[in-house]
């Protein structure tokens, strides 16, 4: 009798997770339709003069004299000029041509290699995609050409960049539609544009994980062109002038798509988050990533970069145990360790609330101190890794 009881009181999990997934979408589309309505369009902010003259690599001052000489923007009412990506962009070109240099467009020149970033770790929370986001809008506020691409099923990148994997990322529309085994897209018909100039994006959702589920019977059967290592590498391949840099967000788990990324990639960041059962869990990440990369470098995959790092995310300065954490890992990994680490900050988390990264909200939303603080600790984090990218070319 009692065991009736029990089982007439069960619940269908998956129609439970089902009727939940269709609630949590509409409500979703009704939040999403809220803060960014139909006819709107996320846009990038203008930045001050020395925000801009920081992102150009030249002082305030000289920035103000190239402005009253016609090459910035117009003043605004109060005569203050505000500058856009593009406005930086037009400095850029304008001072390489009264200079008769190759100082200010930082983009590839000849015989230097694409660089492609893959960002992972094999723990949620670790702050992977945030720093993904981060990292591909400075890079290209700075000049660079960049393509992010958003591995992660999740997609949490793509909305970060204003493409809702629920509602604007059809069927073949992510890197997925690229690299299938069976009639495989050109990548050039998957890149979008973002609102930011220089940054485009390959967006992702959950038909990500297709290439997980077809990969063994592709395995299996033999039939495949290309082994799933080198496919990421092989559909970047048509498009790899377009750009300096590739970022990709990988999943937060070691499968097919990850190792396909870590062989497209000329270099890897790992962020990891100062905590014991973190630090803990990246121990069992680094041990399988090793041994499943043995068994790829005999298939012929790539196994060599040009730099590794780790960076450390959500750092709180003030927490004991943290600093002690990140130190123990200073100790174990040397100059592998970013020296800057990125600071845990309501700043940036509140703007995710909005789909927003910090390079886009505006600084009077938030406490002076608090937004500073932030933006200096991405600034450090991303000026660390452009210097390292700028290494790979040879450049100072």
């Amino acid at each position: 009798m009692l065991h009736s009881k029990i089982s007439h009181e069960q619940e269908h999990l998956p129609s439970m997770l089902s009727a939940d997934s269709r609630e949590l979408s509409r409500q979703l589309q009704l939040h999403q339709q809220k803060i960014f309505p139909p006819t709107s369009q996320k846009t990038i902010r203008q930045f001050t003069p020395a925000e801009a003259a920081q992102y150009i690599g030249i002082a305030e001052g000289y920035l103000r004299q190239v402005a009253s000489e016609g090459y910035g923007p117009e003043p605004m009412a109060n005569g203050r000029r505000m500058y856009t990506p593009d406005d930086m962009n037009r400095i850029r070109v304008t001072l390489d041509e009264k200079n008769g240099s190759q100082k200010y467009v930082p983009v590839r020149r000849s015989g230097e290699k694409l660089q492609v970033v893959a960002v992972m770790n094999f723990k949620g929370g670790s702050a992977k995609t945030t720093t993904s986001a981060h990292l591909a809008q400075y890079l290209a506020i700075r000049g660079y050409r960049v393509l992010a691409v958003d591995l992660d099923p999740q997609a949490s990148l793509s909305a970060l960049f204003g493409h809702q994997p629920e509602l604007d990322v059809g069927e073949g529309e992510t890197l997925y539609g690229a690299i299938r085994y069976e009639n495989p897209r050109s990548i050039a018909d998957i890149v979008r544009a973002t609102y930011t100039p220089n940054l485009h994006i390959v967006p992702g959702n959950l038909e990500l994980m297709e290439f997980e589920h077809e990969t063994p019977t592709a395995i299996a059967k033999g039939t495949a062109e290309s082994m799933f290592f080198a496919r990421i590498g092989e559909a970047l391949a048509p498009i790899e002038s377009l750009y300096d840099v590739v970022v990709i967000d990988c999943p937060p788990q070691l499968g097919f798509l990850t190792m396909s990324a870590l062989c497209a990639a000329t270099s890897v960041l790992i962020t990891v988050h100062p905590q014991m059962l973190d630090v803990m869990s990246m121990s069992q990440f680094l041990s399988m990533t090793s041994e499943l990369m043995d068994v790829v470098e005999k298939a012929g995959g790539r196994t060599s970069y040009d730099w590794m790092r780790y960076l450390v995310t959500r750092f709180e300065p003030n927490d004991g145990p943290q600093s002690q954490m990140t130190g123990f890992m200073r100790a174990i990994f040397g100059t592998r360790m970013l020296q800057h680490p990125m600071l845990k900050s309501t700043a940036i988390s509140d703007a995710g609330v909005t789909k927003q990264t910090l390079y886009e909200v505006d600084r009077a939303q938030f406490t002076r101190g608090t937004y500073d603080r932030a933006m200096d600790s991405l600034n450090q984090v991303n000026s660390e890794i452009e210097a390292l990218l700028k290494g790979t070319w040879g450049r100072k």
